[in-house]
């Protein structure tokens, strides 16, 4: 009888140990499904930093409207001078996040030697700010720099 009493603890201890594991498994499933659905929709720049091996720079935004737009995979860029067709550019492709781990993958950009290229990112949502950090690399075009960007969301 004390082996049946002995097993039925073991049992529980187990069973309670399991569900435990599962209910922390899903909590980080609902905090990255929540990552995910707050970062869809469109940020506009007000921040940006640039750091290179001897170097900071602060972008002057006060003349530029920079605008980001995220879905649920793909993300588009637009950056265009204040009242002028001067200094357009844009870029587009898909993106993964996993936690706070953000990829983009630049498909389109009329830069050849971008086009194809996966940035990571690392990124993080404060009420209606989106931060997003990382490392630029890409040896072809000689671009190696670590930039910060700060985003609100207007839509």
């Amino acid at each position: 009888m004390k082996k049946v009493y002995n097993s039925f603890i073991l049992i529980l201890i187990l069973a309670v140990l399991i569900s435990c594991a599962e209910k922390e498994k899903g909590k980080e499933t609902v905090v990255a499904s929540r990552m995910k659905n707050d970062i869809i929709g469109t940020w506009q720049l007000v921040y940006g930093e640039i750091k290179t091996a001897d170097s900071l720079e602060i972008k002057n935004l006060s003349n530029t409207e920079f605008i980001k737009i995220l879905n649920k995979d793909h993300f588009a860029f637009f950056n265009q001078v204040k009242g002028s067709t001067e200094g357009f550019y844009g870029g587009a492709g898909t993106y993964t996040l996993e936690g706070n781990a953000y990829v983009e993958q630049l498909d389109y950009i009329g830069v050849n030697e971008l086009r194809g290229h996966k940035f990571p990112f690392t990124i993080e949502i404060k009420g209606d700010t989106l931060i997003q950090s990382g490392i630029e690399d890409v040896p072809e075009v000689g671009i190696k720099r670590h930039i910060v960007e700060k985003y609100i969301r207007i839509k």
